[in-house]
């Protein structure tokens, strides 16, 4: 998908690349280290280079971008000794070879801008200032330590810290936020910088889908650009998908849309992605007056301003209105401009208005998500999926009185990090106890079990028989599994089955957070007499197992030994936990993006043809609360001002990317961890059902489709003073040119795009006093 994507990116006018470099997945082992497929960062850069666009290498390595750990690989944490993100020779020496790795293998290829390359910048650390003092005076050594790293590889292109206000000299401190017009660089001789402008935000499970507006976004970054900005950039502007286990957070979802002007599927999310693209535009039309001009501010009051740039006889103006309520009307240089409450309106010359961040002249796409179509030659298609399943086996808990394949054992409860080592979600902590052989005051009888743990799901197992399941909380908090158990005579088994749905990846010293079952693990009963006791397991000999069987044997493989396994029909088990599914399907027709629906299912992992399409959790619905039918642009934003999807699924359809998927015969096998049902799973695409407008007089409306479908129906047309939304109901206005309907269907009608000039001259006159509007309705089949 590189070079689509990356082209969708120019083609919306941007310049540059930004991307982390996450440690964890290039060595994933100390030493070991991986750059092949989508990992071969050399390619991935030259790809942006082929395309004509620079590149920005945010090395970090840690980068924190809800990614498992923070892109730290968990070996780190398991290196005697060691302390990460401060002034310890053990991590200094990791890191410094894992970023000494990066630069050279940059060098060699030559990529840097100073050897031809498209690499303009390199960042080292990230976001360290926000959680700086937490490590006290090693922090700011190993910040300082940090600059002379970097400066050490001369590689010819300026080194970048975000959020980072001490930032030695020779680094150039940058901003991250929704809002970046009122950062100020630590020096005067540094440029003004936005490394992050949020596009959205990231989402929980149990999380709502948060907004952000084209208008808003656009509005902060025209703000930006009036108050001296030089660079910006997007995050994300493609969100896309955490496949795999590279989810951190905990419970980040495995969707990572994050509302970007790309779409997690790489479709162009409209109208951001063209509301922007007419920004950059502008923009760039005046660099070289922003960069070398001078300034000029005049205050017009009531938060509104006009900045002038001026530069050998050229000028380009912003007239800013940054008041959440009220329109005003500016009077500048004898001409009058009225400015809609928080935008900026654009004027390349100090005269002509061109843009203005309030007015949205593009189209509102309206995405679905389409069942896959008949084909002529394949009259069965949309088909039944034919399900074939294994259970999930526990023989690695007890065999004739021993536990299989065991990783470790200890007498005490170790940290799920130290054990797995990040290799799986799932790790058993097994132990038995004998039950009156050493208190015969013991009744054994009305026996509650009690687990503290700070892990995130804990499944709890007595003699092999499934007691309980407990998940964390909302906020990720250590919880307890309480349970009433019956202990046989004699020698019981106790299995605990701890999972991680990501590990954190932010906040000061997150590395030292718990997870797993710290304890600690009590039995609570009572003495013959009737007395209250309590049994502490936490020192008994744990025996721990990594993984699930499963997982082991390569049940979601389909080369190899697994491609030999049989998966039976019959007696196909639901609303069972700890179920193996497997699906033969033939890829959806077309060039649309692919999507499953995983709705009737709960919680687990899925892979297509061997490839992890991520974590599921369908049954885990987001809060009922704080969804809201409009989005006001006007004012700051948060990630809690424009939510939708209250008490639905936090995710439904997981991307299967055309990549991953052969013509025939592909393998879909999904772990099912709390019980659910698959026969509702259905393969589909996302493609545009049908696009809506409301353009401005003078702009150019340009209306589209895709994947081979095109306009087929007019729905509503009104070029005057129509009245409504774009995505809600539009109604005429009280005048209209009689002939802009038939003008569209010519235009349009049949076709994949057109591109309608909204003017009388083109739609026909009016009639209307004020300024002309074309709202448009239009399907796609």
């Amino acid at each position: 998908m590189w070079p689509e994507l990356i082209q969708k990116a120019k083609d919306g006018g941007l310049d540059a690349i930004e991307t982390y470099v996450f440690w964890n997945a290039h060595e994933p082992l100390r030493r070991q280290y991986d750059f092949s497929g989508n990992l071969d960062l050399v390619r991935f850069i030259q790809t942006i280079q082929k395309a004509g666009l620079y590149a920005v290498l945010r090395i970090g390595p840690y980068v924190c971008a809800e990614w498992n750990y923070g892109g730290f690989p968990v070996w780190l944490h398991n290196v005697p000794g060691i302390k990460l993100r401060t002034n310890n020779d053990i991590y200094k020496n990791e890191m410094q070879n894992f970023t000494t790795l990066i630069v050279d293998m940059m060098k060699y290829e030559n990529l840097f801008a100073s050897q031809g390359g498209p690499i303009i910048l390199a960042q080292i650390e990230n976001e360290y200032g926000n959680v700086m003092r937490s490590y006290g005076d090693e922090g700011k050594k190993y910040i300082q330590w940090c600059a002379d790293l970097a400066e050490s590889y001369q590689i010819g292109v300026p080194w970048i810290m975000c959020q980072q206000e001490d930032a030695p000299q020779s680094m150039i401190n940058t901003c991250n936020g929704w809002y970046c017009d009122q950062f100020k660089p630590s020096y005067n001789t540094s440029p003004k910088m936005w490394t992050e402008n949020w596009t959205g935000w990231f989402k929980d499970w149990g999380m709502q889908d948060p907004h952000r507006t084209a208008e808003d976004l656009a509005f902060s970054v025209a703000r930006f650009f009036q108050l001296n900005g030089t660079f910006q950039n997007y995050y994300m502007y493609h969100g896309g998908t955490n496949f795999g286990r590279s989810a951190g957070g905990p419970y980040i979802t495995t969707s990572y849309d994050y509302d970007a002007p790309l779409d997690e599927y790489g479709n162009l999310n409209q109208p951001k992605w063209g509301h922007l693209k007419e920004l950059h535009k502008h923009i760039r039309s005046m660099e070289k007056v922003l960069t070398y001009g001078d300034v000029r501010q005049v205050d017009y009051g009531n938060s509104s301003s006009v900045t002038e740039y001026s530069y050998r006889g050229n000028r380009s103006c912003f007239i800013s209105n940054a008041n959440t309520t009220s329109n005003v009307i500016v009077n500048f240089e004898n001409n009058k401009y009225s400015v809609p409450a928080w935008s900026v309106t654009i004027l390349p010359d100090c005269y002509t208005e061109v843009y203005n961040t309030a007015k949205v002249n593009v189209q509102r796409s309206i995405m679905q998500k389409v069942l896959n179509e008949a084909d002529a030659n394949d009259p069965e298609e949309p088909y039944g999926l034919v399900w074939g399943w294994r259970a999930e086996h526990f023989t690695h808990l007890k065999e004739n009185g021993s536990v299989l394949h065991s990783n470790l054992t200890t007498n005490q409860l170790l940290d799920q990090k130290v054990v797995t080592n990040d290799t799986s979600d799932y790790l058993w902590y097994i132990t038995s106890l004998d039950n009156n052989a050493t208190d015969p005051n013991w009744s054994g009888k009305e026996i509650t079990l009690r687990v503290n743990t700070s892990g995130h799901v804990l499944h709890a197992f007595v003699n092999g028989k499934h007691i309980g399941t407990e998940v964390s909380g909302q906020h990720f908090n250590p919880f307890t599994l309480e349970r009433k158990i019956k202990l046989k005579h004699g020698k019981n088994d106790l299995s605990l089955l701890s999972v991680t749905v990501g590990l954190k990846n932010y906040d000061p010293l997150f590395d030292e957070d718990n997870v797993g079952i710290h304890g600690p693990v009590q039995l609570i009963g009572k003495y013959k007499n009737g007395t209250e006791v309590t049994k502490d397991l936490s020192k008994n000999e744990w025996i721990y197992k990594v993984g699930l069987a499963g997982e082991e044997k390569g049940l979601y493989q389909i080369t190899g030994h697994a491609a030999n396994f049989h998966w039976p029909t019959d007696k196909l088990p639901t609303e069972r936990m700890f179920v193996w599914y497997k699906t033969i399907f033939k890829a959806p027709l077309g060039t649309d993006p692919v999507v499953v629906d995983l709705m009737s299912l709960g919680k687990g992992h899925a892979w297509v043809n061997g490839r992890s399409i991520g974590r599921y959790w369908t049954s885990h619905t987001a809060d009922e609360n704080g969804c809201t039918a409009k989005c006001d642009y006007r004012g700051t934003y948060s990630n809690k001002k424009c939510l939708t999807n209250c008490g639905k699924p936090s995710q439904r359809w997981y991307h299967i990317p055309r990549s991953f998927l052969q013509d025939d015969n592909n393998a879909l096998v999904l772990f099912e961890e709390f019980g659910g049902q698959p026969f509702n799973v259905e393969f589909q695409t996302v493609t545009v059902a049908k696009a809506c407008a409301n353009a401005y007089e003078g702009n150019v409306l340009h209306l589209s489709c895709q994947g081979g479908r095109v306009l087929s129906d007019v729905r509503f047309s009104s070029f005057g003073d129509p009245q409504g939304a774009c995505g809600a109901s539009f109604t005429k206005g009280e005048c209209e040119s009689p002939t802009a309907l038939s003008y569209i269907q010519k235009a349009c009608i049949d076709k994949a795009e057109c591109l309608i000039d909204v003017s009388e001259m083109t739609l026909g006159p009016t009639g209307c006093r004020d300024m002309n509007r074309l709202a448009v309705e239009v399907d796609c089949s």
